[in-house]
């Protein structure tokens, strides 16, 4: 048996709502399936009975990070590769790029499409006005706060994520729940 996962820095409180909410406003039709984030590890299949080495895998790469804080800054776009408006990671850039590295490795290696750029998606898949909207529109946005944790999650049957667990970023084991 198979599944998909993913990991993740959730974006916290209230910049999650706030960021949501203009998904919405440019008509993405992710918006309400997919909460704002810093992707770690892209939608990665996996084998099922690999699942208890990877969470240890995951607990290892969180204990070696400690928190950091991260800065949320202006807008960015990855067009015309990529029809994607984005908000930028001004600070935590290379805290992200040392735990993308240590999570997709071993159990997760995985090569990827595009090189690892962390960046919050706010438009995604919509025409060039929305893009430009999304663009200018959050041209101006900052959000500041401390990551502490991240978050592994599994594609279900209908295409949505749910979450898996939470991992505590310089502590040794994965914390459960879905807080």
């Amino acid at each position: 048996m198979s599944a998909t996962l993913g990991v993740v820095i959730d974006i916290p409180e209230p910049h999650s709502t706030v960021l949501t909410g203009w998904r919405r406003s440019v008509g993405d039709p992710q918006a309400d399936m997919i909460w704002p984030h810093v992707t770690l590890l892209p939608p990665t299949a996996i084998a099922k009975v690999d699942l208890d080495e990877i969470e240890s895998h995951l607990a290892k790469a969180a204990e070696a990070c400690g928190p950091f804080p991260m800065h949320l800054a202006g807008t960015g776009t990855f067009r015309p590769l990529s029809p994607v408006v984005f908000i930028q990671v001004a600070r935590g850039l290379a805290e992200c790029e040392l735990l993308e590295k240590a999570i997709r490795s071993g159990p997760l290696a995985r090569d990827l499409e595009f090189p690892y750029h962390p960046h919050v998606t706010v438009a995604h898949d919509v025409d060039e006005d929305a893009l430009d909207t999304a663009y200018s529109g959050l041209s101006d946005y900052i959000a500041r706060f401390v990551v502490d944790r991240f978050t592994l999650f599994e594609r279900g049957p209908g295409g949505g994520w749910t979450q898996r667990r939470h991992y505590q970023l310089g502590t040794a084991g994965p914390e459960s729940g879905t807080n």
